[in-house]
């Protein structure tokens, strides 16, 4: 089988809906949207979950729970693997992770796991690490340093 020679399994593929077509296409003069009314006008529709004036669901039911959403923290993610690029001695820092593109932005705390090996003696600043990857730091002759 060659590249020109795929087609798409007989009948995943359907021909779009040709509206106010006239005679033979079966949609012409209201188009399928029947006669009048909200519905049938350009724009016209009901925005989601609207009941027609009634109380909508999402209303009737009652609020419960609490959601530590709003308070959640954040962090940027960096592995030992990505710190194992640095040279020995570095001085590790959010600033220096943001220069390299190991993290996206500084608006999220920096969080150092551990995975992967740590050969290099490194200066970590960050704002969090995990309890491996400190051991793993340390093991290789480093220092972590929570900022």
């Amino acid at each position: 089988m060659k590249l020109h020679e795929l087609s798409p399994t007989p009948g995943s593929r359907h021909a779009r809906k040709r509206l106010g077509r006239g005679i033979g296409s079966g949609l012409g003069k209201t188009s399928g949207r029947g006669h009048k009314g909200q519905n049938a006008r350009s724009g016209g529709g009901v925005r989601l979950g609207f009941e027609g004036g009634q109380t909508p669901l999402f209303r009737r039911l009652p609020k419960r729970g609490f959601s530590n959403q709003p308070f959640k923290k954040e962090y940027s993610i960096v592995n030992l693997t990505q710190l194992a690029k640095f040279e020995a001695g570095t001085v590790v820092t959010p600033e220096l992770l943001l220069q390299r593109r190991m993290v996206r932005t500084l608006n999220e705390s920096v969080k150092i796991l551990g995975e992967g090996d740590l050969q290099v003696a490194l200066t970590v600043k960050a704002n969090a690490f995990s309890k491996a990857a400190a051991e793993k730091i340390a093991a290789a002759g480093g220092t972590t340093e929570v900022i």
